[in-house]
Formats: C-alpha cells, structure tokens, sequence
C-alpha cells in the first residue's frame, strides 16, 4: 500500500440521482485499521470566464438552494455523459448568458470539494464572445440573471460577499494576476 492509501473494503450504494451519487466505502486505513468515507460522485462540470468587447465579465445570478441565497457566479454546469469539456463550456454559456464563443482558453482543472467528492471542474476563458440571436433554452428549473461587471466591480462583490463560491473567486484571482502581467 501507497504512503497515505486508503484500501476500499466495502462500497454500499446510498443514493443515485440526477446530478450525483453518494457511496458510503469501507476503508482499510495505512496504519491497518478502518473507516468509513462517505462520498459523492459526480460526473464533472466546466466553468467559462466570460470577458466582454468592452472587457466587462459576464456573469449569472442564481438561487443556490443548498445556502438558501442567490450568488453571482461566470456560468457553469456540469458535464453530459461522453461530452467533451469544451463542448459543455460553449453550451452552458449560451445556455445560461446568451453569448457564444469560437475561441475558448483552457485555464486549469480543479477538484471543488476533494474531502468528500470527486468533481473536477475544467475552468475555461473566452475573450471572442457573441450574443446569440436564439440562444439554447437554459434547463427548465434553471432562472439566472445576467450581470457584467468590470473586474474592480467584481473584487468589490466579492468583498461583500455577493460573489462567495471558489469558481468564481479562483476566475477572479486569475484574470488579476492576468491583469498585472500585461
């Protein structure tokens, strides 16, 4: 066994619904003894930092039901069985902006929640944005609302913790140390 690998002995299936499954696992611990590890399993996802002619960031309002309060996120979702990251990243935004884009710049690739939960999220930039005459209809239990804020805007939302989830706040990080080396 590796330095610090957890040996599954048991997997028992708890829930598996439309966005993720949970799996409770027996574990054999490195030091011999075991555990128990609940986790969540999910298929992936794909963010885009949007970026505007005008260089405003386009992002999206939305209710998060697990927090009971609406955040402002870049839009996101998750991936389809078999679909490319790419393909998920140009979908979503139209899906959830209403822009398109033909030039889309892999950022990174990030685990949101590695204590509990395998997603790995692929964060993307697009600087060629177009607006969409009849964009894709966003899911039918899916109500956002489009903002564009400049990136001053942006660190001052998230100094008031408007804008308060990682994605975000990593996209946000990132187009600053972007801005400061141009």
């Amino acid at each position: 066994m590796k330095k610090f690998e957890e040996k599954t002995i048991r997997t028992e299936e708890i829930f598996d619904g439309k966005v993720v499954k949970l799996q409770v696992d027996e574990v054999l611990l490195p030091n011999g003894k075991r555990s128990t590890r609940e986790l969540i399993k999910h298929p992936g996802a794909v963010a885009v930092i949007p970026i505007t002619k005008d260089n405003k960031i386009v992002f999206v309002e939305q209710f998060r039901k697990p927090l009971e309060k609406s955040l402002i996120e870049i839009p996101a979702g998750k991936l389809e069985p078999g679909e490319k990251p790419e393909i998920t990243a140009i979908r979503e935004l139209e899906e959830e902006t209403g822009y398109t884009t033909s030039q889309l710049t892999f950022v990174t690739s990030f685990y949101t929640s590695p204590g509990f939960a395998d997603e790995l999220m692929y964060l993307y930039l697009s600087r060629d944005l177009e607006k969409v005459d009849q964009p894709l209809a966003p899911d039918e239990d899916e109500f956002v609302e489009i903002i564009e804020l400049t990136l001053a805007e942006a660190k001052e939302y998230v100094s008031k913790e408007r804008i308060h989830d990682a994605k975000t706040n990593y996209a946000i990080v990132y187009l600053e140390l972007l801005e400061r080396m141009l």
